[in-house]
């Protein structure tokens, strides 16, 4: 697989591949001329997501394809999120996503869109299980996490596990989990 990632687009948005420059300007909360922000975008955890990007450049090189997307609304190019991996696929083909919206994109389904177009990709990339988690609280984003194919997989005292595992490759049959 190339380290080149083109945007991943769906119906109503384009996730696209953060590079080291991108992170700097989400960690500095200054967008450049060709990116504009929503309202409240950086939130808190696309600037800890986009200075775990810069760390990871720094130590062992830009991750891609395994990193961060900024998520843009198609219809007027604002950036309103960020999803991503939490880093390449460990030794049994794994993977760890997060994702997150500011608060005027959310109840709109924009997450469970990008995190399917997520899924996706992991699974054209040969991922064989993508992880993620929520807070017990955060039903909001177990319920992405569901609606998106991931199927509960444990708790911890904070959190739910969620997880997709496919058993195929991505022309075969669909995931299972």
């Amino acid at each position: 697989m190339s380290d080149s990632v083109r945007d991943l687009v769906t119906a109503r948005l384009a996730l696209h591949p953060m590079t080291a420059a991108d992170a700097g300007r989400v960690v500095a909360g200054e967008p450049d001329s060709d990116t504009r922000w929503a309202p409240g975008y950086p939130g808190t955890g696309d600037v800890f997501a986009a200075r775990r990007l810069l760390e990871t450049c720094a130590h062992t090189g830009d991750p891609r394809p395994f990193g961060n997307f900024e998520i843009r609304r198609r219809e007027d190019g604002l950036a309103i999120g960020g999803i991503g991996f939490h880093g390449p696929p460990d030794e049994s083909g794994d993977v760890t996503i997060g994702y997150g919206l500011i608060p005027s994109a959310r109840g709109r389904g924009y997450a469970t869109e990008a995190l399917r177009a997520l899924l996706l990709f992991a699974r054209s990339c040969g991922v064989a299980r993508v992880k993620g988690d929520a807070d017990h609280d955060n039903i909001a984003s177990q319920r992405v996490m569901t609606a998106a194919g991931m199927r509960p997989a444990g708790q911890g005292e904070h959190v739910r596990y969620f997880e997709i595992t496919w058993t195929s490759t991505p022309d075969e049959t669909g995931p299972r989990p």
